[in-house]
């Protein structure tokens, strides 16, 4: 682990600096590049540098970065706009990042009981193997024990339940449930694609029990699946839903989106943030959905996403130490029959940056604005790591 004296070590570095990014490829120090099969952990879905994004930032940081949320911010009101647009939702709350975005989901999913007068129902159910974040409501709604060791007492006010079962959801429900949370793709835990009719089993339970149903989009709105998020591919709109990483392709941002009725809980003083929605994350924020909803933009990353699945598929076909492959859009997972980490350490020494998630899955989260010469790029490099490792 690179040792740096004066950062604390949270994160087991790899021993790579990185200089420059330029839509998917990244320089590092020694002038060596890389193809970035990574984009900063589905951040930057717009490849590094985006012409109109570097614009949109560099114009509004000459202009205004910050006031405060104790005035009228017109592109943060521009934003809001655009994003429930784009979607069933009708308000929004900004902040920083996915954990506070579901920090602010599950606090207004209590509020909202408490305001119906059932603040009993307190209790929001997540799935086992979720990813919602490191604050502690959101690491205990982290049901992963790697994530929550080490922090007991953890808040009250969590059940968890298998992952694509919607039986089990069910029956966990009590008299003091609130709120469903889940990812329509569980990212962290290596691209996990529940059934097609999950998250329509999910509304419909949720209405039957007039509960509040909750997607973290973190890591698969803003694009990345083929549709401008990743629950549309279903039908099934949810009554609360978070927004972070792409969303200002890495100025951080976070949002919450909800209905009228349900935001409706919320009063001045409810909830805040001091830098959410300010001027300059607002404005990479608009320069990133604009590019999105750009004509024909959707369809490419859906196209592309089949061609790198497809290649994927090849490489599965000739090596026996690949279990399974699979993929929605520009988001893919490589399952392996045995550790995955040294081979993610090869493909970083050759040029090519992925993730381990889980121990055994290789994750691919390419920029959108990847070319299927760069797909066959990183597929060339993954073959030839497998194929010498195993």
């Amino acid at each position: 682990m690179i040792k740096m004296p004066h950062v604390i070590p949270s994160y087991a570095r790899f021993p790579v600096t990185f200089v420059r990014g330029e839509g998917v490829v990244l320089w590092d120090d020694q002038g060596k590049t890389y193809l970035d099969f990574l984009s900063g952990i589905g951040v930057n879905n717009l490849g590094h540098c985006h012409p109109k994004v570097v614009a949109a930032i560099r114009e509004q940081a000459g202009r205004l970065i910050h006031t405060c949320n104790l005035y009228r911010i017109p592109l943060q009101e521009e934003l809001a706009k655009a994003l429930t647009e784009s979607c069933f939702a009708e308000q929004v709350f900004f902040c920083n990042s996915g954990a506070e975005a579901n920090e602010a989901a599950i606090k207004l999913a209590r509020k909202t009981m408490f305001e119906r007068k059932q603040s009993h129902r307190y209790e929001i159910i997540t799935t086992n193997n979720g990813f919602h974040g490191r604050t502690l409501a959101t690491l205990t709604a982290t049901a992963q024990d790697k994530v929550q060791r080490g922090y007991a007492p953890l808040p009250a006010g969590f059940k968890y339940a298998p992952f694509n079962n919607p039986q089990a959801i069910e029956q966990a429900i009590g008299e003091n449930t609130a709120a469903i949370l889940v990812e329509p793709i569980q990212g962290e835990s290596g691209v996990v694609i529940p059934d097609p009719g999950y998250l329509p089993a999910l509304r419909d339970i949720a209405n039957r029990h007039d509960l509040l149903l909750i997607y973290d989009e973190v890591q698969t709105g803003m694009g990345r699946t083929g549709r401008f998020w990743c629950h549309q591919h279903s039908g099934a709109a949810p009554d609360i839903m978070t927004s972070a990483k792409a969303l200002a392709s890495g100025v951080p941002m976070g949002a919450c989106l909800t209905t009228a009725k349900v935001a409706a809980a919320f009063s001045p003083g409810s909830h805040g943030s001091t830098f959410g929605g300010n001027y300059l994350a607002s404005s990479a924020a608009l320069a990133t959905m604009e590019v999105i909803n750009g004509e024909g933009f959707l369809k490419s990353v859906a196209a592309k996403g089949d061609y790198l699945l497809e290649g994927l598929r090849r490489i599965s076909a000739n090596h026996k130490m690949v279990t399974d492959v699979r993929g929605c859009g520009l988001m893919a997972g490589i399952q392996l029959n045995s550790p995955a980490e040294e081979a993610v350490s090869v493909c970083l020494s050759r040029g090519l940056l992925v993730s381990c998630q889980m121990g055994t899955i290789i994750r691919m989260l390419p920029p959108l604005i990847v070319g299927t010469q760069e797909i066959d790029g990183a597929l060339s490099v993954l073959a030839g790591v497998l194929n010498d490792l195993f």
